[in-house]
């Protein structure tokens, strides 16, 4: 903790260890990996490690990035198989203290939710959400709501998620999250998060670990996850 403490201050990239976002995109050919590179899920005496669960965001124009997302969950007892793949577009429609402008960022993000490889859920989805996100003095924070249709049999659902972050020390920020998801017939899965975003003295990578808690009874017991997330310029690469 204390190495953590004594490197000076720098702007932390991404938006690890969410399950909501921010209204910001990739700048205008840019990639933005977020690599969950530790994720371990206790849910009734079982056992789920998540490695990887992955974002990668690529600035298409200014205020507008594609965004793909996957990861692999291998039970105790079972094989590995592909979970949670998407692909979206993000646009920031209104730009603000995320893009070093006053007054509130907004954003949407919408796109197709691709099938898993178990027997339940092996159709399309949809998802579209709207992001807010602003500060109140050291506190900023980034609201989400939004919805779609499932995997499994097309039902409609409901997503919202609150964001907190304050910053403790120089590149070192105490984050929060409680967000939750409500399908048609179900009953909602909701959890809340605490953690830590360090900015770390290589340039442009964050580290992040947070320890997620299920506050309803579909939600899992326990989450606990670790990641990093970096950047570089593709326009830069291509010159090269």
């Amino acid at each position: 903790m204390v190495l953590l403490l004594i490197f000076s201050p720098a702007v932390a990239l991404g938006y690890r260890p969410f399950v909501s976002t921010d209204a910001a995109v990739a700048d205008f050919k840019e990639m933005e990996i977020e690599l969950g590179y530790f994720n371990l899920e206790r849910e009734k005496g079982r056992t789920t490690f998540i490695v990887p669960k992955a974002v990668l965001n690529y600035g298409l124009i200014q205020n507008l990035e594609l965004v793909g997302e996957f990861a692999v969950e291998e039970p105790t007892r079972g094989s590995a198989r592909l979970a949670d793949a998407a692909l979206s577009m993000k646009a920031v429609l209104k730009e603000g203290v995320l893009q070093e402008k006053s007054g509130i960022s907004f954003a949407v993000e919408a796109g197709p939710l691709l099938p898993f490889t178990n027997k339940e859920e092996k159709r399309f989805g949809f998802e579209g959400i709207g992001i807010v996100s602003g500060k109140l003095r050291a506190l900023t924070y980034h609201l989400n709501f939004g919805g779609g249709l499932d995997r499994r049999q097309s039902n409609p659902f409901v997503l919202w998620g609150v964001i907190a972050e304050l910053p403790l020390v120089e590149k070192l920020r105490l984050v929060g999250e409680i967000n939750g998801e409500s399908v048609r017939g179900k009953t909602p899965d909701n959890s809340a998060l605490l953690g830590f975003i360090w900015k770390s003295p290589w340039r442009n990578i964050s580290l992040d670990a947070g320890l997620r808690r299920g506050i309803s009874r579909a939600a899992a017991d326990w989450i606990f996850t670790t990641g990093l997330t970096f950047n570089f310029s593709l326009a830069t690469i291509s010159r090269k």
